[in-house]
Formats: structure tokens, C-alpha cells, sequence
């Protein structure tokens, strides 16, 4: 009974984290959006990660945690550069040439890839339930995307740079699981942000004379991007991937184009159209289909309650 109880309260801390982290990912698209008026997608991206590495490495110091273990380099390695490094800039150069609605429809192909990827790679394998959801969630996607859009006409650029992105996210993803293996979850985020920063010091010459002529609202962004939807998202992502599979991770971020919607409507009183209440969903039933546990393993839990 103890242990079928220890994991049911491992499963909410993670369902909790994962929520955290949708909730602040979904509120970087709007805050990216705003600011890429004001900065290009390299210092933007430059930024937010020496705000996040900076004070994720205060936590480090804090806590006493330290370097992680040498088995966790390799990951957080390849993860920094992908995810944390190109995901962030090519999202930033996409946002700027489509609008949102596309920009998330594309980025949701970035789920598959973690399920594919995550059953062949990391052996976690195909589940039925993972199956039936990712598709029903990636619809409910398509239609809050088509419905935000308006039907309009999308940069090829931008599509091409979105879907660089979910490429990067994914890959980084698959990458970090195995880190997690090896170091705590703000070990892995606190270096992959480090490493993203070093990845993007390409861009740093252009930091001063940007940052210099944005306005206020501009360096506020990086300073909220870097410490939310970076520092804090970016944990509670690492600390519930070390808790479930890559596939089920990954159909939970179906649910941000949805927050994003209600997000503007609170924010910018954007009002949402009526098929993005029926891709919103969608969405969500895709999600709960797609995080439902086999009957199996529900099973065995019972049989160790018993």
C-alpha cells in the first residue's frame, strides 16, 4: 500500500510540474511576440539564457549541488545546444515572420517526434494510449492554430524555422532524459542553460546596441523569459521528465497552444474564435488520453494494495 501510494504522490508532483511549466511556456509566446519588436532573435535568446543560467547557478550554489557527474554530460551537452541553444533562436526568427497560431501548430509537431523518438531510442516503446492521444491532441492543435491564424498566408521561412525548433526541442528532450539518469533536474537545467548561452555568444555583439535603444518593456521580457519561463519551467520540465516517458511529456505540451489563447484573451482581450474552443478540447482529451496508464499497471498497482 505504501509504495502504490508513494507513486500516486510522485504522479501529482510531476502532473504539477508539468503544469507549471505549460502554464510559463504558454506566456513566453506572448511575451516573445511582443519583444521581438524590439530585439532580434539571437539577443533575445542570448539574454533570456544568461538571466535563467545566472540564477539557476545561484540556486546550484545555494543548495551545494555542484558539477554534475560526468555520465550527465553528454546529455546536458547535446540538450543545451538543441534545446535550450537552437530551439530558442529559430522560435524567436519564426515568431517574427508568422503569426502565432502557425508558429504553435508547428511547433506541436515537436511532440511526435519526442514519441517516436522515445520509444525507439530510449526503449520506452509505442503504448496504445500514447497512440490514440497524440493524434486527437495534435488536431485539437491544428484547429486552435487555423483558428488563430485566420486562414492567412504563412512565411515558408517562418514555418521552415518553427519546425527547426520542434526538431531542436525534441532531439533535446531525448537527449536530457538520460541526463537525468545522472544529475538532479536543476543540475541538467542549470548547465543546459549555461551551455544554450555559450551556443548563442555568436549573437553578443549586437547585445549592447540593442538593449540600449530597446525600451523598458524589452529588457523586462528577457528579464521574465529568463527567470519564468526559463529558470523555473525549464526545472519543473527536467523534474518531471525524470519522472514519466519523453512520449507522455511531450503530448502534455499540446496544451500550451490552449493556454495561449486564454492567455491573450485575459491579457490583450483578444477574444477566441468558437473552433478554438473545439480544438482546446480536443487538446485536452488528447492529453488525458495520451498520460492514461495501460490497464496493466494499474493492475499491478491494485495487486500490491492488496
Amino acid at each position: 500500500m505504501n509504495t502504490a501510494a508513494a507513486q500516486r504522490r510522485t504522479e501529482v508532483k510531476a502532473l504539477l510540474a508539468a503544469t507549471v511549466t505549460v502554464v510559463l511556456w504558454s506566456s513566453a509566446f506572448v511575451v516573445i511576440r511582443d519583444a521581438g519588436s524590439y530585439l532580434s532573435p539571437g539577443v533575445l535568446a542570448l539574454g533570456r539564457l544568461v538571466t535563467g543560467a545566472l540564477a539557476l547557478g545561484g540556486v546550484l550554489l545555494v543548495r551545494r549541488e555542484g558539477f554534475p557527474p560526468r555520465a550527465a554530460w553528454p546529455g546536458i551537452v547535446t540538450s543545451g545546444i538543441l534545446w535550450f541553444g537552437v530551439y530558442m533562436v529559430a522560435l524567436n526568427a519564426g515568431e517574427q515572420r508568422i503569426d502565432a497560431g502557425t508558429a504553435s501548430l508547428v511547433i506541436n509537431v515537436g511532440p511526435i517526434l519526442m514519441a517516436v523518438l522515445g520509444g525507439w531510442l530510449l526503449g520506452e516503446g509505442f503504448p496504445p494510449q500514447l497512440i490514440a492521444g497524440i493524434p486527437l491532441a495534435f488536431a485539437g492543435a491544428v484547429l486552435v492554430g487555423f483558428a488563430s491564424s485566420g486562414g492567412g498566408e504563412a512565411s515558408v521561412t517562418g514555418v521552415l524555422l518553427c519546425l527547426l525548433a520542434a526538431v531542436g526541442s525534441a532531439a533535446g528532450v531525448i537527449a536530457q532524459k538520460p541526463a537525468l539518469r545522472h544529475a538532479s533536474a536543476l543540475q541538467v537545467t542549470a548547465f543546459g542553460s549555461a551551455i544554450g548561452a555559450v551556443a548563442c555568444l555568436p549573437f553578443a555583439g549586437n547585445v549592447v546596441g540593442e538593449i540600449s535603444s530597446a525600451p523598458p518593456r524589452a529588457i523586462g521580457a528577457i528579464l521574465y523569459l529568463g527567470l519564468f519561463p526559463t529558470a523555473l519551467a525549464f526545472s519543473t520540465w527536467a523534474y518531471a521528465l525524470s519522472r514519466t516517458t519523453a512520449g507522455r511529456m511531450g503530448a502534455t505540451t499540446y496544451l500550451v497552444p490552449v493556454v495561449v489563447i486564454l492567455l491573450s484573451w485575459v491579457a490583450v482581450g483578444e477574444i477566441p474564435a468558437p473552433l478554438s474552443f473545439a480544438g482546446g478540447a480536443m487538446c485536452l482529451a488528447g492529453v488525458a488520453v495520451a498520460r492514461r496508464k495501460p490497464k496493466s499497471d494499474k493492475q499491478k498497482g491494485d495487486a500490491r494494495d492488496r
